[in-house]
């Protein structure tokens, strides 16, 4: 299937002081088991190491991909890479849960100023498709985690199909989406939501140059039509 992804920084790290949890940093941060860095300073190399992979596999492939590539990128010791991560494999993964994140929250801030649930959808389809222009790495990343970290992959659209199926509940539950008689009908809907706006963002992400606010207009017309009591 061609390239994939749905629409939620970091798993563990955020940004130079790092938000991970300076008590227990093991919990939630995006390094191979027992490697966390537990200085503000170390947080900085991993943040640096995720990046610099997320360019190599960005653009070469998981397969083409090396962590001399990494290390190169990052300017970092082949030696500190070792310090975070145990292989090619294990910070792969971490790119595509950061990856991952970082789209919920490019989207996530257009979502508290919607009016209804519908018109929260369009939003978030368009920041979605200007983040894709930016990132078109994303999908050949997502795409490839399908063999390579299977889990984090299935995970991805899980987490993300489960995100939209429970704006959709909300909105049924003000009235503001029709309301199937289907237990299954919020996550089919979800799904197919989510489905749409990962092809969007490729043919006019990717792809294309068109305007994200004319691309939603006109997607967002058949969310009308076929949502709305």
């Amino acid at each position: 299937m061609a390239g994939r992804f749905g629409g939620q920084g970091l798993a563990g790290i955020r940004d130079a002081e790092g938000s991970a949890d300076a008590r227990n940093p093991e919990a939630s941060s995006p390094a191979s088991e027992g490697k966390a860095p537990r200085t503000a300073r170390g947080q900085r190399t991993l943040r640096k190491i995720l990046d610099a992979a997320l360019e190599e596999f960005g653009e070469k492939g998981f397969s083409e991909g090396s962590i001399v590539g990494i290390t190169s990128r990052a300017r970092v010791a082949l030696g500190t890479f070792y310090t975070y991560f145990d292989s090619k494999e294990a910070v792969f993964q971490e790119v595509v849960r950061d990856m991952s994140a970082q789209v919920r929250d490019h989207v996530a801030p257009v979502l508290a100023g919607s009016a209804d649930t519908l018109e929260g959808e369009g939003r978030a389809l368009i920041s979605f498709l200007e983040f894709v222009r930016t990132h078109r790495e994303v999908y050949r990343i997502i795409d490839e985690a399908e063999f390579v970290d299977p889990e984090g992959f299935r995970k991805h659209y899980v987490t993300t199909a489960d995100r939209i199926a429970a704006r959709l509940q909300a909105g049924k539950d003000k009235g503001e989406v029709v309301a199937m008689e289907s237990k299954l009908a919020t996550e089919v809907e979800a799904w197919a939501l989510m489905g749409m706006n990962v092809f969007l963002g490729l043919r006019f992400g990717v792809w294309g140059k068109e305007s994200p606010a004319e691309v939603t207009r006109i997607a967002n017309h058949l969310l009308q039509s076929g949502l709305r009591p």
